[in-house]
């Protein structure tokens, strides 16, 4: 009983880090294409596409290892979670090919380049909403009965996932802001600095809207954060926040390339943590525990093995292509 609960909270860490990777890592390359119409000028936007051309398909693989290793590790969540949010991940599916078609086929052809970079800014806003939607609609909880989902096919769409999925939205454009400060010059880079400051402010008050509607959506949630001696663990949490915010603010002010982009990612891992302390231990909200949820212990160990050896390697290839590729990216260097 002892190991089956031990391999089931790594498995559950496993799928959390995998889509905390992804939202970070893809996060920007969709808040690029969410930037993309404050950029009109064709040079900028190439500069802009090439900061991201060498890594951003690779960002993807996260995303894969999250969705395969939740219906492996949890079958029962996957089970219950998908059909609840059907719409939202279809719609984030074909935003992400809209993105990614339209990514390559912009270098390919200039005769159509504005419908292309129509289509790549159309996908990010709807891949990116649509996530932040899809993780509005588990969060606010889904209705179960039994071992299934029973609840109707517009349930993921309230208020409150809206507010979730426009929060995102504004997170990965702040993450894409902040990428063009790190990997621009000149006044590409100025005016990034500038959409920073807004988009801060922003993401600061839709931080702060959410904090404030997830304790109501259920008194479990209100429990969490406020009664004691949970708020000893939880009270460090905004007050971290706080404190990222400070350093960002003075990072912007101070015109420093590298710290915006970092801390803003700092911010994100705070919010990320948040959404942990309000769910765990559940994986569907208020209804199944991962250990509810859970593959058989032999199954969990045959794959922990081969994601042993995995994500190591993912993330040293990956760590390798960012490395390769650092740096400032200038106009006369492209992606063809």
């Amino acid at each position: 009983m002892n190991a089956s609960i031990d391999i089931t909270t790594v498995w559950a860490f496993i799928i959390a880090f995998a889509v905390f990777v992804y939202v970070v890592m893809d996060g920007f390359d969709l808040g690029l294409g969410i930037l993309f119409p404050l950029f009109p000028a064709k040079a900028d936007r190439d500069v802009i596409t090439n900061t991201v051309a060498p890594v951003w398909d690779g960002n993807e693989t996260w995303l894969v290892l999250g969705g395969g290793g939740l219906m492996a590790a949890f079958p029962l969540a996957y089970a219950v979670l998908l059909p609840a949010i059907y719409t939202p991940v279809i719609a984030m599916l074909v935003g992400l090919i809209f993105r990614g078609v339209a990514f390559e086929f912009r270098w390919r052809t200039r005769a159509q380049r504005n419908r292309w970079d129509i289509a790549f800014t159309g996908g990010s806003w709807l891949a990116a909403l649509a996530q932040g939607v899809a993780l509005g609609a588990i969060l606010q909880g889904v209705h179960v009965e039994g071992r299934q989902y029973a609840g109707g096919w517009w349930d993921w769409l309230t208020p409150f996932s809206l507010l979730t999925g426009v929060s995102l939205v504004i997170g990965y454009a702040l993450l894409g802001a902040t990428w063009l400060i790190l990997k621009t010059e000149g006044e590409l880079r100025d005016k990034a600095y500038r959409i920073s400051w807004y988009l801060l402010f922003a993401m600061l008050a839709a931080i702060g809207a959410v904090s404030v509607a997830t304790p109501l959506l259920t008194i479990k949630y209100a429990q969490r954060w406020f009664t004691w001696p949970n708020v000893v663990l939880t009270a460090p949490v905004p007050l971290a926040v706080a404190v990222v915010t400070a350093l960002l603010l003075k990072s912007l002010a101070e015109r420093q390339d590298r710290r915006p982009f970092f801390l803003t990612l700092l911010l994100f891992l705070l919010s990320y943590a948040g959404l942990g302390i309000s769910m765990y231990p559940y994986i569907v909200p208020q209804s199944i525990t991962i250990w509810q949820a859970a593959a058989p212990l032999n199954s969990q160990l045959f794959m922990l093995v081969g994601v042993a050896i995995l994500i190591p390697l993912i993330l040293v290839y990956t760590g390798w292509a960012y490395w390769v590729f650092r740096g400032k990216v200038r106009p006369e260097s492209g992606y063809h």
